[in-house]
Order: C-alpha cells, then structure tokens, then sequence
C-alpha cells in the first residue's frame, strides 16, 4: 500500500527548518507486526556531565512497530538536542529507550549506543523493551 496524504496529515517537522526538537514525530504503519526496523545514527554527539567534553557515538534502535512508525527526521532533530547536554552514557540509553516508547509505542524496541573510546575506555549501553502482552487490546 502506498503512503497516502492521510499518513502525512499529522508530520510537522519534515520539510521545516527546525534544529532540534524534544519529541518523535509518527506516521501509521500498514503492517503492524510484519516489520522490523532499524534507524542507525553514525554521528551522535553529547558531553560529558562533569567535564564539558565531546563525545561521540554510534547509534542502533531495532523496533517492531505497532501502529506506528518513527519518521527518521524527527529522530535525527530529537537526538540533536543533545549535542550540547551533559549526560552519562547509560543514563542517554535509557532516555532516548523511553521516549522512543513514549512517542512510537513499539511492540518491541532495543536501543544500542556506542560511545567511542576517551581515556583508554569504550562504552556501550543498550535498552531493551517488550510490551505487555496483556496491554496491547
């Protein structure tokens, strides 16, 4: 089935000039279930809480969607916001895990980041997310 004016009706980032935002812009899916989809970000940076530093990272979130699919562009403008904000690598692998629940409500959701290595050390830290078999009436 092809995207129709009806799955753009509620997109209000796509085509517009904004620089970041603070939410996840959706578009129905006509096969809930069917599908698993992965949006890799190769180009993620943030800082580092206490010292101000860069860092950078590569991004993997794996989804089955429901009845909703995440536009990429908004992805992109949500995870620019965090260019300039100090935030622990764990601690950004679960906000960008939950807010991705939040706005796409997937069946099923893994959220891998992996920051480079600074001083000596790598880190990679993942999120993981089922639905509640019982809250998906």
């Amino acid at each position: 089935m092809p995207t129709s004016k009806e799955d753009l009706k509620h997109l209000t980032l796509l085509g517009s000039k904004v620089k970041s935002t603070d939410k996840i812009e959706v578009f129905p899916n006509h096969a809930p279930g069917k599908m698993e989809v992965t949006i890799h970000c190769n180009e993620f940076t943030c800082r580092c809480p206490m010292t101000g530093q860069p860092d950078f990272a590569t991004i993997d979130i794996t989804y089955t969607p429901g009845k909703w699919l995440a536009e990429s562009k908004s992805v992109k403008l949500f995870l620019e916001r965090y260019r300039e904000e100090g935030v622990f690598h764990e601690h950004f692998a679960v906000e960008l895990g939950e807010a991705f629940v939040s706005f796409v409500k997937p069946i099923q959701l893994e959220v891998v980041v992996h920051f480079n290595v600074r001083g000596g050390i790598a880190v990679d830290a993942a999120y993981h997310y089922e639905k509640n078999s019982s809250a998906q009436g």
